[in-house]
Protein backbone atom coordinates (compact mmCIF):
# COMPACT_ATOMS: atom_id res chain seq x y z
CA UNK A 1 0.00 0.00 0.00
CA UNK A 2 1.40 3.33 -1.38
CA UNK A 3 -0.22 5.43 1.69
CA UNK A 4 2.37 3.76 4.10
CA UNK A 5 6.27 2.59 4.04
CA UNK A 6 5.91 -1.29 4.87
CA UNK A 7 7.96 -2.44 7.78
CA UNK A 8 11.77 -1.90 7.67
CA UNK A 9 14.38 -4.11 8.98
CA UNK A 10 17.23 -1.65 9.33
CA UNK A 11 18.71 1.50 8.75
CA UNK A 12 19.56 0.88 4.75
CA UNK A 13 16.36 -0.95 4.37
CA UNK A 14 14.03 1.92 5.72
CA UNK A 15 15.98 4.91 3.69
CA UNK A 16 15.56 2.85 0.56
CA UNK A 17 11.65 2.04 1.27
CA UNK A 18 10.88 5.48 2.37
CA UNK A 19 12.63 6.69 -0.66
CA UNK A 20 10.52 4.01 -2.80
CA UNK A 21 7.66 5.00 -1.13
CA UNK A 22 8.24 8.54 -2.31
CA UNK A 23 9.13 7.84 -5.27
CA UNK A 24 5.44 5.83 -5.96
CA UNK A 25 3.80 8.70 -4.56
CA UNK A 26 5.02 10.71 -7.24
CA UNK A 27 4.27 8.70 -9.78
CA UNK A 28 0.22 7.85 -8.48
CA UNK A 29 0.06 11.71 -9.65
CA UNK A 30 0.58 10.76 -13.11
CA UNK A 31 -1.78 8.30 -12.57
CA UNK A 32 -4.02 7.92 -15.98
CA UNK A 33 -2.62 11.28 -17.59
CA UNK A 34 -2.18 11.62 -21.19
CA UNK A 35 1.18 13.56 -22.51
CA UNK A 36 -0.45 16.44 -23.05
CA UNK A 37 -1.90 16.07 -19.49
CA UNK A 38 1.65 15.63 -18.24
CA UNK A 39 3.27 18.40 -20.01
CA UNK A 40 0.65 21.35 -18.69
CA UNK A 41 1.12 24.00 -16.37
CA UNK A 42 -2.24 24.81 -14.78
CA UNK A 43 -0.89 26.85 -11.96
CA UNK A 44 0.91 29.93 -11.63
CA UNK A 45 4.30 27.74 -11.80
CA UNK A 46 5.92 26.51 -15.14
CA UNK A 47 5.81 22.94 -13.19
CA UNK A 48 4.53 20.16 -15.07
CA UNK A 49 3.20 16.99 -13.32
CA UNK A 50 5.98 14.95 -16.48
CA UNK A 51 8.45 17.15 -15.62
CA UNK A 52 8.69 17.27 -11.81
CA UNK A 53 9.00 13.60 -12.90
CA UNK A 54 11.60 14.22 -14.87
CA UNK A 55 13.44 16.62 -12.67
CA UNK A 56 13.56 14.15 -9.70
CA UNK A 57 14.53 11.39 -11.86
CA UNK A 58 17.41 13.55 -13.11
CA UNK A 59 18.59 14.95 -10.02
CA UNK A 60 18.20 11.16 -7.91
CA UNK A 61 21.14 9.76 -11.02
CA UNK A 62 22.75 13.52 -10.35
CA UNK A 63 23.25 12.34 -6.51
CA UNK A 64 24.44 8.85 -7.41
CA UNK A 65 27.66 10.54 -9.59
CA UNK A 66 28.33 12.31 -7.09
CA UNK A 67 27.80 9.68 -4.08
CA UNK A 68 30.23 7.38 -6.56
CA UNK A 69 32.12 9.95 -7.76
CA UNK A 70 31.77 9.16 -11.41
CA UNK A 71 34.62 10.01 -13.59
CA UNK A 72 31.85 10.59 -16.10
CA UNK A 73 29.18 11.61 -14.86
CA UNK A 74 25.56 10.41 -16.24
CA UNK A 75 24.20 13.60 -15.50
CA UNK A 76 25.98 16.80 -17.46
CA UNK A 77 23.70 20.10 -16.88
CA UNK A 78 26.29 22.47 -19.23
CA UNK A 79 23.94 25.48 -18.34
CA UNK A 80 21.08 27.18 -17.16
CA UNK A 81 18.88 26.16 -20.60
CA UNK A 82 19.77 22.31 -19.49
CA UNK A 83 18.79 23.08 -15.88
CA UNK A 84 15.54 23.93 -16.94
CA UNK A 85 15.00 21.73 -19.75
CA UNK A 86 15.34 18.99 -16.80
CA UNK A 87 11.93 20.70 -15.35
CA UNK A 88 10.16 20.23 -18.36
CA UNK A 89 8.66 17.08 -20.32
CA UNK A 90 9.45 18.01 -23.76
CA UNK A 91 7.38 17.69 -26.59
CA UNK A 92 9.91 14.45 -28.26
CA UNK A 93 9.11 12.95 -24.89
CA UNK A 94 6.51 10.91 -23.31
CA UNK A 95 5.23 10.38 -20.17
CA UNK A 96 5.86 6.45 -20.38
CA UNK A 97 9.34 7.10 -21.40
CA UNK A 98 9.89 9.70 -18.36
CA UNK A 99 8.78 6.98 -16.05
CA UNK A 100 10.74 4.56 -17.18
CA UNK A 101 13.55 6.49 -17.05
CA UNK A 102 12.50 7.02 -13.60
CA UNK A 103 12.39 2.76 -13.07
CA UNK A 104 15.82 2.90 -14.21
CA UNK A 105 17.41 5.39 -12.11
CA UNK A 106 15.50 3.38 -9.20
CA UNK A 107 17.45 0.14 -9.71
CA UNK A 108 20.25 1.72 -9.89
CA UNK A 109 20.40 4.01 -6.56
CA UNK A 110 19.06 0.40 -5.57
CA UNK A 111 22.16 -1.04 -6.85
CA UNK A 112 24.50 1.10 -5.85
CA UNK A 113 23.79 1.72 -2.15
CA UNK A 114 23.62 -2.00 -1.81
CA UNK A 115 27.44 -2.01 -2.88
CA UNK A 116 27.79 0.42 -0.21
CA UNK A 117 28.81 -0.92 3.12
CA UNK A 118 29.01 1.94 5.14
CA UNK A 119 26.42 4.35 5.14
CA UNK A 120 28.80 6.83 6.76
CA UNK A 121 30.87 7.03 3.94
CA UNK A 122 31.98 10.54 2.95
CA UNK A 123 30.54 12.06 -0.46
CA UNK A 124 32.34 15.38 -0.90
CA UNK A 125 30.38 18.58 -1.51
CA UNK A 126 30.81 19.88 -5.05
CA UNK A 127 31.91 23.06 -5.43
CA UNK A 128 30.81 25.97 -7.75
CA UNK A 129 27.39 25.09 -6.70
CA UNK A 130 25.52 28.64 -4.68
CA UNK A 131 22.81 26.51 -2.41
CA UNK A 132 25.68 23.80 -1.52
CA UNK A 133 27.42 25.19 1.65
CA UNK A 134 31.22 26.25 1.49
CA UNK A 135 32.10 25.56 5.10
CA UNK A 136 31.32 21.34 5.00
CA UNK A 137 33.79 19.35 3.29
CA UNK A 138 31.54 15.88 2.57
CA UNK A 139 28.23 14.62 3.74
CA UNK A 140 27.67 11.23 3.99
CA UNK A 141 25.77 8.18 1.46
CA UNK A 142 23.18 8.31 4.79
CA UNK A 143 22.83 12.14 4.17
CA UNK A 144 22.53 11.89 0.64
CA UNK A 145 19.59 9.53 0.96
CA UNK A 146 17.97 11.25 3.28
CA UNK A 147 18.07 14.42 0.78
CA UNK A 148 16.59 12.27 -2.00
CA UNK A 149 13.81 11.08 0.11
CA UNK A 150 13.54 14.92 1.32
CA UNK A 151 13.68 16.10 -2.57
CA UNK A 152 11.10 13.64 -3.64
CA UNK A 153 8.56 14.42 -1.06
CA UNK A 154 8.66 17.86 -1.61
CA UNK A 155 8.25 17.61 -5.74
CA UNK A 156 5.70 14.90 -5.18
CA UNK A 157 3.41 17.67 -2.92
CA UNK A 158 3.87 19.65 -5.77
CA UNK A 159 2.52 17.04 -8.37
CA UNK A 160 -0.40 16.72 -5.93
CA UNK A 161 -1.58 20.46 -6.33
CA UNK A 162 -0.11 20.25 -10.15
CA UNK A 163 -2.28 16.93 -10.98
CA UNK A 164 -5.59 18.48 -9.09
CA UNK A 165 -4.95 22.04 -11.15
CA UNK A 166 -4.99 19.05 -14.52
CA UNK A 167 -8.47 17.32 -13.88
CA UNK A 168 -9.42 17.15 -9.91
CA UNK A 169 -7.58 14.45 -9.48
CA UNK A 170 -6.26 14.33 -6.00
CA UNK A 171 -3.73 11.55 -4.06
CA UNK A 172 -6.26 8.89 -2.31
CA UNK A 173 -8.62 8.76 -5.21
CA UNK A 174 -5.83 8.48 -7.39
CA UNK A 175 -3.87 5.68 -4.80
CA UNK A 176 -7.20 3.33 -4.90
CA UNK A 177 -7.17 3.83 -9.10
CA UNK A 178 -3.62 2.88 -8.79
CA UNK A 179 -4.20 0.31 -6.30
CA UNK A 180 -7.05 -1.51 -7.43
CA UNK A 181 -8.56 -0.96 -4.12
CA UNK A 182 -12.62 -1.28 -4.30
CA UNK A 183 -14.98 1.62 -4.05
CA UNK A 184 -16.44 2.71 -0.41
CA UNK A 185 -19.34 5.23 0.74
CA UNK A 186 -16.04 7.70 1.60
CA UNK A 187 -13.49 7.31 -1.08
CA UNK A 188 -13.91 6.18 -5.32
CA UNK A 189 -11.40 5.70 -7.16
CA UNK A 190 -10.49 8.15 -9.38
CA UNK A 191 -12.01 7.67 -13.01
CA UNK A 192 -11.04 9.94 -16.30
CA UNK A 193 -14.13 11.96 -16.90
CA UNK A 194 -15.33 9.91 -19.75
CA UNK A 195 -15.61 7.05 -17.28
CA UNK A 196 -17.19 9.16 -14.21
CA UNK A 197 -21.27 7.84 -14.49
CA UNK A 198 -23.44 10.63 -13.21
CA UNK A 199 -25.02 10.65 -10.16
Amino acid sequence: MDGNVRPIADERDGLLAYLAQQRRVLRIAAHGLTDEQARATPTASTLSVGGLIKHVATTERGWMDVMLQREEPKVVLSGPEDYLAAFRLGEDETLAGVLEFYDLVARETEEAVAGIEDLGRPVPVPQGVPWYPKDVAAWSVRWVLFHLIEETARHAGHADIIREHVDGGTAFPLMAAAEGWPATPWLQPWQPESEVQPA
